[in-house]
């Protein structure tokens, strides 16, 4: 458009995006045509997924594609979005569709191969992290004081896996540069997989001979204990890269759009009990209630964070623990927190619910379902250090905590 420079006036960038995208899209349609592969374009904002209905619409949508053949792209829509309806991201963007369609793979592309447990800029003898098992402890350490995994855009693609994992989509980070390694590490986890369910149908142990180690040819039976064990017949070693293994007990459909799918407009403040009833899927009732922030209406997403006492004056302290859709407004919350729910229609001259928010529309991030959010001491003091492995950042830079099982 002969523009001198990028232009700051919202219109003027949205107006760009929308030439922009006539421009993408025939790129990639003529890309794919080589390959007699249709592709269909996707442009959504947060707004889209916001209301159930438009957000199980999409869903049908990606499945019916996906269902012709067809390959979807999806983007943000530039045109249309403002920063109140913004994903923020092409990360959360993407691990939000790999849940809403229940994919295998997300692969996060970037530009180094993976994570290390040191930064090999300093220490030659760092090694790859090749497996994550448990994200919610690589998050723990992401988010304390000191850690600044964030810059570079590395930070948002540790919360997109934790998204996609979350809802059951193994996650995989690896360089962009080199896109034909897709296949080779799919081929490698799927190749995992087929063995590990083979011997465990065979009841028999699985040995795993490191590729070096020629002293016992892969698909041998040997004795160990007198138990008779098959070594793994390994597929040759993939590109680097670092697998997020996907959580066995998978959020799925309303959770999953309660978490991840909705904008929150405010948080209320629970005390400890509230959050042991929401644990033991119980509904949020008004006398475990400590305190409301910002403006929202009935049936609008807010945040959930608990308090481990119920002084107001503590709120910064306080740690989200999930999302939920409530029956009654923030002005009304602040006028009925902290009573019982047989004092609502005393205090408000009615009553719609004896619940602030119903179990069905209460949902818990996945580490709130089997154990408290704070860490412990001992836990924090057992935290591997871990890089992303740009050896461009100086030595305290891009670090994260994660224990590697």
């Amino acid at each position: 458009m002969d523009l001198p420079r990028r232009p700051k006036h919202l219109p003027q960038v949205q107006a760009l995006a929308a030439i922009g995208q006539c421009k993408l899209m025939a790129m990639w349609d003529q890309l794919f045509a080589h390959l007699r592969q249709p592709v269909a374009q996707i442009l959504l904002t947060r707004n889209d997924i916001a209301d159930r209905t438009q957000y199980l619409n999409a869903q049908n949508t990606l499945h019916e594609l996906l269902g012709m053949g067809v390959i979807p792209i999806v983007n943000e829509n530039d045109t249309l979005s403002v920063q109140e309806i913004k994903f923020g991201d092409n990360d959360t963007l993407s691990a939000i569709t790999a849940g809403m369609v229940q994919a295998d793979y997300l692969f996060l592309m970037t530009d180094v191969d993976c994570l290390y447990d040191k930064n090999p800029r300093d220490f030659p003898d760092a090694k790859p992290v090749e497996i994550v098992e448990d994200i919610a402890e690589l998050d723990a350490d992401v988010s304390s004081a000191g850690s600044s995994l964030g810059t570079g855009g590395m930070g948002t693609k540790i919360v997109a896996a934790r998204l996609a994992t979350a809802a059951g989509v193994t996650t995989v980070i690896t360089r962009s540069s080199k896109p034909g390694n897709i296949a080779a590490i799919v081929q490698y986890a799927e190749s995992q997989k087929a063995a590990a369910r083979s011997l465990e149908a065979s009841g028999e142990l699985p040995v795993r001979v490191p590729h070096h180690d020629t002293a016992q040819p892969p698909g041998t039976a040997v004795l160990i204990n007198g138990t008779s064990t098959l070594h793994l017949d390994q597929p040759p070693l993939p590109p680097l890269h670092t697998r997020f293994l996907p959580d066995p007990h998978p959020i799925r459909d309303r959770y999953f759009w309660l978490l991840h799918g909705l904008a929150p407009h405010g948080t209320l403040y629970i005390d400890t009990g509230a959050h042991a009833a929401l644990a033991a899927k119980a509904g949020l009732l008004p006398v475990g209630i400590v305190d409301v922030a910002g403006t929202f209406g009935q049936q609008e997403c807010v945040r959930v964070s608990v308090l481990q006492s119920r002084d107001t004056t503590k709120l910064d302290e306080a740690e989200e623990v999930g999302r939920a859709l409530v029956n009654y407004s923030s002005a009304e919350i602040k006028r009925i927190r902290g009573v019982r729910s047989s004092q609502i229609a005393e205090v408000l001259g009615y009553a719609d619910s004896e619940y602030v928010a119903w179990r069905e529309s209460v949902a818990l991030f996945k580490r709130e379902m089997s154990r408290p959010v704070t860490p412990s001491s001992t836990e924090v003091s057992t935290w591997t250090r871990v890089c992303c492995g740009d050896f461009r950042c100086s030595p305290p830079t891009r670090q994260a905590g994660l224990r590697l099982k």
